[in-house]
């Protein structure tokens, strides 16, 4: 299970004095103005920085970090995910779960035939949509609904589903 989550990701520099424009991938963009931190990840290693300021525009948000006051300190971020811990995570409500837990599962129907493993999750407004591929690498695509999915093991990495009629037609 990953220790950290991808709350968002720096898309560009906003201004001169250090803001940067950031791209959210939680579900949740207001979560930003309840945020203290977040964790710099650089691909070499991970950096706390603390928020000083949050705004919103358009669909992305900006933040000004502490210690961070020009454009020159801030601008070799860009294109970097920020982090938060699992202990900093929104808390989930019942049947909620984090995607990063969901990828990689082993996906096995209610009469146990294995259909394949979930690669991705779709975001369609009405409902996520799971995307599994079959070891024949096919796409099966299943609703995010209680009809459908019966049961999600993060630990095992299995989730138990129900394919509805029509799902697996050619």
């Amino acid at each position: 299970m990953e220790e950290f989550l991808r709350v968002g990701v720096i898309s560009s520099t906003h201004g001169v004095r250090g803001e940067v424009k950031v791209y959210p991938t939680t579900d949740d963009p207001e979560r930003f103005r309840d945020l203290k931190k977040v964790i710099l990840d650089t691909g070499k290693e991970h950096q706390e920085l603390e928020i000083s300021g949050v705004k919103f525009f358009k669909n992305q948000v900006i933040l000004k970090f502490k210690g961070y006051d020009s454009i020159n300190e801030i601008e070799k971020y860009k294109g970097m995910d920020l982090l938060v811990s699992r202990a900093d995570a929104v808390p989930l409500g019942e049947h909620e779960n984090f995607i990063v837990d969901l990828l990689q599962m082993t996906v096995v129907t209610d009469t146990g035939e294995t259909l394949g493993t979930l690669t991705d999750v779709l975001k369609t407004g009405a409902n996520d949509v799971y995307v599994v591929e079959t070891p024949e690498k096919k796409e099966i695509l299943l609703p995010a609904i209680r009809d459908c999915i019966l049961q999600v093991d993060v630990e095992a990495k299995r989730m138990l589903v129900h394919v509805l009629e029509g799902l697996l037609d050619e």
